[in-house]
């Protein structure tokens, strides 16, 4: 445990933030129905401090949310920790487990799909929040990586939420479907080497919905550049591949993942942090008006563009149906 979450404590001490060794031992197993029906299991935690606390919803890719040994994967443990000490709940549901489900990374054929499954679950995640004491029910973010990402897009015109973030999703269908927006601010973050869910049609999203999305595309990276101490490889067996042969490269990439970890964080703080709770907007909405002061000249200010770093153009790739 302390071997493995190394790395982290290094990167992030230095950063500010200090983890908690023994918080990854202490998530509440809880379970909430999904709006299809299901029972899902998930791990919960909130931050210390006064409640009450916005919270995050984590949503994992493709391979499931936890290792064979029961414990949460690395990329899965090391955000939830991040996020926590950063002040915001977290809740990480289990969709393909509480359906009896393994790994579907090799299932072409998928019976748990982003558009009907995971966007149910979605559903009432958001809802078992809303109920939670000690939750600001108006504060909430859905993110998640590949499979999840493509769930949040998937999901991202759902009420309820205030900010959406999406690691190398595959975008091949909302860009297919047309008029694709988010309800709210979405980040989407991808490597432009990425040869599982390609950046060429999330970049093409990205343009296409304007300035809500803020698109970041990391040079040289791959799929996963997020995970914690992943050496580059190429996986092979998959479902879904730019190649079309099943295979993809999978890694970390150190200075994607640093950015990731400062913008991420900054991100949400921007959405959700600084959103009034009711009590507070409901004072400032009874304080006398201040005393009439000559009007000054209108300012506006200008709509914030998709970002991305400067990559090549990529030709789009066969759509990958089920990532």
């Amino acid at each position: 445990m302390i071997r493995r979450l190394l790395p982290f404590w290094l990167a992030l001490v230095l950063g500010g933030f200090v983890p908690d060794a023994g918080r990854a031992q202490g998530f509440e197993p809880v379970t909430f129905a999904s709006a299809d029906g299901t029972t899902i299991s998930a791990l919960f935690a909130m931050p210390a401090g006064n409640a009450p606390f916005p919270a995050v919803i984590l949503l994992h890719g493709c391979g499931g949310r936890d290792r064979a040994n029961g414990t949460l994967l690395p990329r899965h443990e090391e955000w939830a920790e991040l996020l926590l000490a950063k002040g915001y709940a977290v809740l990480l549901p289990e969709s393909f487990a509480s359906r009896g489900k393994g790994s579907q990374c090799a299932v072409r054929e998928r019976a748990i799909l982003p558009w009907r499954e995971r966007r149910a679950d979605v559903e009432g995640a958001r809802d078992f929040l809303r109920a939670r004491p000690g939750i600001a029910p108006a504060r909430l973010a859905l993110l998640g990586w590949s499979h999840g990402g493509s769930t949040v897009l998937a999901s991202a015109d759902l009420s309820g939420f205030s900010a959406f973030v999406a690691f190398y999703p595959g975008c091949g269908r909302a860009l297919r479907r047309g008029g694709w927006a988010p309800v709210a601010p979405l980040l989407l973050l991808i490597g432009d080497a990425d040869d599982w869910t390609p950046a060429a049609p999330c970049r093409a999203l990205a343009s296409a919905a304007g300035p809500r999305v803020t698109f970041v595309e990391y040079p040289g990276a791959y799929h996963d550049f997020d995970a914690p101490d992943l050496p580059v490889r190429l996986r092979t067996g998959l479902a879904f591949s730019v190649r079309g042969d099943g295979s993809a490269h999978v890694g970390t990439d150190q200075a994607a993942r640093a950015d990731a970890q400062r913008r991420v964080p900054a991100f949400l703080d921007a959405q959700l942090m600084a959103r009034p709770t009711p009590e507070r907007a409901a004072q400032r909405v009874a304080r006398p008006a201040p005393p009439a002061r000559p009007a000054a000249p209108e300012e506006t200010a200008p709509a914030e563009p998709a970002q991305a770093e400067s990559a090549p153009a990529q030709s789009e790739p066969a759509p990958e149906p089920n990532r």
